[in-house]
């Protein structure tokens, strides 16, 4: 009896249950009907104390949620680094700012440097290029991200899911390769921008790229998946940091926000979108949750608490800017440590990569090779 009990156990999980399905689109829906009123009192546009002091990194920061949280950044003082595929857009935008800006105080700190999420070389060019400088940096906001409409299934060049690439393995090889210049700024936090829809994903580590058979594909699939896969590796990096690093990490909802995230979408859908503007928080609304977690006084004090709990969590803020727990599912600490080691294997670093960063050591990358 007790050994079908076990093997009863150990049977490997291959999709939400029922109930949990429930609870998550429950409060995906709860979210969107109510994530104004639950809002409300929060200012618009968020507040910012003085961060001269500050260096940020925002990927994604052309459009949408991005642009926002860059420009409020940089408006408040901070050195602001866009970290973008266009960078010509990005250096128009700059212009316009400083444009915008002129008159009301010191020029905007800000800069444009290429980075394609769609290609792991280019993460490796992009943080070797920003190390190499030697300088701090403080906040890093893991904020590109896509959501990809359609039934077919889109790989990067890398050989991995849309998805998956941009919105979890990309972030996460970015994070762990920029230790040296977040230890060199800490206390620093990484910050990354995930979603609710993470509530109604599933991860399977030996199926990242769900290409098994054993789930159908679709595009809701891969962006849950995606950002459920986020949470779990962000709970586990947050677990195994050392305090002494001083470094926060924090995973965000930014709520149901019209946004360059939905760009693939029908016509027909952007359209509902926009006919629905009292339910869907505009990028200004949509950025409070980000500036939040990259500025608020009590993050490191509430990432070091967690720290403590027997089950690996890091912070998860809402978009109504309050701390608030990830889906059940993310919670699961065996699929969590699959989930974290899958990932180094396919981002191309040794199983001990963090350790061996934290000691300022090098590591062998899989990726970016051809460009050292």
């Amino acid at each position: 009896m007790k050994n079908e009990t076990a093997a009863l156990t150990k049977k490997k999980k291959e999709g939400l249950g029922w109930i949990e399905s429930i609870k998550g689109w429950a409060c995906v829906f709860h979210e969107f009907l109510f994530q104004r009123f639950m809002s409300s009192h929060l200012q618009n546009p968020f507040p910012l104390p003085p961060l001269n002091h500050l260096t940020c990194i925002v990927t994604g920061s052309t459009s949408g949620i991005g642009r926002e949280t860059a420009r409020q950044l940089a408006e408040a003082g901070a050195h602001v680094v866009m970290a973008v595929r266009n960078t010509k857009a990005a250096h128009e935008l700059i212009q316009q700012w400083q444009n915008d800006w002129s008159g009301k105080g010191l020029p905007l700190n800000l800069e444009a440097m290429e980075l394609d999420l769609l290609s792991l070389d280019s993460v490796v060019r992009f943080s070797n290029l920003w190390n190499a400088r030697l300088s701090p940096l403080h906040v890093l906001i893991n904020n590109a991200g896509i959501f990809s409409m359609g039934e077919e299934q889109k790989f990067s060049k890398d050989g991995y899911e849309q998805h998956l690439q941009v919105n979890h393995l990309a972030p996460a090889l970015l994070s762990l390769l920029l230790f040296p210049s977040l230890i060199r700024g800490s206390p620093s936090r990484i910050i990354n921008v995930n979603s609710i829809m993470h509530y109604v994903g599933f991860v399977d580590p030996d199926d990242m790229n769900v290409v098994s058979g054993k789930r159908k594909f679709t595009s809701l699939v891969g962006y849950s998946s995606s950002k459920l896969a986020q949470v779990m590796f962000n709970n586990v990096l947050s677990k195994r940091l050392p305090l002494e690093t001083r470094i926060s990490v924090v995973c965000l909802s930014p709520g149901a926000v019209l946004t360059n995230v939905a760009r693939d979408l029908p016509r027909y859908v952007q359209v509902q979108y926009a006919l629905i503007p009292y339910f869907i928080f505009s990028p200004q609304e949509g950025c409070r949750s980000t500036l939040f977690s990259a500025t608020d006084a009590q993050i490191p004090e509430h990432c070091e608490k967690l720290k403590n709990d027997d089950k690996p969590i890091c912070t998860f803020i809402s978009q109504d800017c309050k701390h608030s727990k990830p889906s059940e599912e993310a919670h699961n600490l065996e699929t969590a440590n699959r989930v974290w080691e899958k990932t180094i294997e396919l981002i191309g670093l040794p199983f001990d990569a963090l350790e061996r960063l934290l000691e300022g050591e090098e590591v062998q990358r899989r990726y970016g090779t051809q460009q050292q």
